[in-house]
């Protein structure tokens, strides 16, 4: 028995979703629905597809409740609920501001500004919580690059095989 039940209609909406879409997420919840409605397991879809039996349960559960809406739809990610970004945005003025100001000034025993300084200023001066990345990034939108130090040898003297013995 096919766990899920499609109408004709359906499954010729989901074959032509395959072929025009790009999205590989929206191709495997394709294949999974049709390949259950086909018969197969959802153990060997699951395999198949390399996700969990439960990943394939949630997809058929979610296609079917958003039965109103169209195909892709009905097959396509569900809303996140994760964390949303809270760095993007704020910290780009607060470090233009200080960017271009001698650490010293505010207090910092060092001449340049570096992703573990900022990090600390931003904690302290505006209680703001961020990683080393989201600094990266804002300087990367911001068009500030980060140069590290050339390392020049030292230059042999003139008469450096006489200060050899040789």
């Amino acid at each position: 028995m096919a766990l899920v039940k499609l109408n004709s209609k359906e499954v010729a909406q989901l074959e032509k979703l395959l072929v025009a879409t790009r999205d590989a997420r929206l191709m495997k919840r394709a294949h999974a629905l049709l390949w259950l409605r086909g018969g197969d397991s959802v153990t060997a879809v699951a395999a198949r597809l390399r996700v969990t039996r439960q990943t394939v349960y949630y997809w058929t559960a979610r296609f079917e409740a958003r039965a109103d809406l169209p195909i892709e739809s009905r097959v396509a990610d569900g809303a996140r609920n994760g964390r949303p970004c809270t760095a993007l945005g704020i910290i780009d003025p607060l470090i233009e501001q200080v960017i271009e100001t001698d650490p010293r000034e505010s207090g910092y025993r060092s001449t340049i500004w570096t992703a573990a300084l900022l990090r600390h200023h931003l904690a302290e001066e505006h209680e703001l919580c961020v990683s080393a990345k989201s600094i990266s990034r804002a300087l990367e939108r911001l068009r500030f690059r980060w140069k590290r130090p050339r390392h020049t040898p030292a230059r042999r003297a003139l008469h450096w095989r006489q200060a050899k013995g040789g």
